[in-house]
């Protein structure tokens, strides 16, 4: 599987993580959407008939959860089955069994591996669930 011609929504707030994604997955050939705050995720959602997958900062800028947006984003039943990976400097530890509770296809913790990043987003859309804590050892 490749990125190429994929249709990514990135909802991130930090600038710098932006860049990595634009860098690492727009490099690859992805299409990338981003929205910074959170607060406009439905409607970029709704502007597009077709998201390959949603990633999804956990804390976002002004106190929204992304745990809150995942669950209005499964509200809407064109993206109940839109996989979507929580990415995030939370603690690992916490943040990995509420995403698999809540149902995310995946958690990547921050800082953003650039060697595994593209590998793990193509292995969540092939349908596998990554769990990343940061560590060396992956999946």
């Amino acid at each position: 599987m490749s990125l190429r011609g994929k249709q990514i929504l990135i909802i991130e707030d930090n600038v710098l993580n932006r860049v990595v994604y634009q860098i690492t997955l727009g490099v690859e050939g992805a299409n990338l959407v981003f929205d910074r705050k959170g607060r406009d995720a439905i409607v970029q959602l709704q502007m597009s008939l077709h998201w390959d997958l949603i990633i999804l900062d956990l804390m976002l800028y002004g106190g929204i959860s992304g745990f809150d947006l995942f669950k209005e984003i499964r509200r809407l039943p064109t993206y109940a089955h839109v996989p979507i990976v929580a990415v995030s400097a939370s603690d690992p530890t916490t943040a990995i069994p509420k995403a698999r509770e809540l149902g995310f296809s995946g958690f990547i913790s921050k800082p953003i591996n650039e060697a595994l990043i593209c590998s793990q987003l193509e292995a969540i859309m092939a349908g596998e669930q990554i769990w990343h804590d940061g560590t060396l050892v992956d999946m």
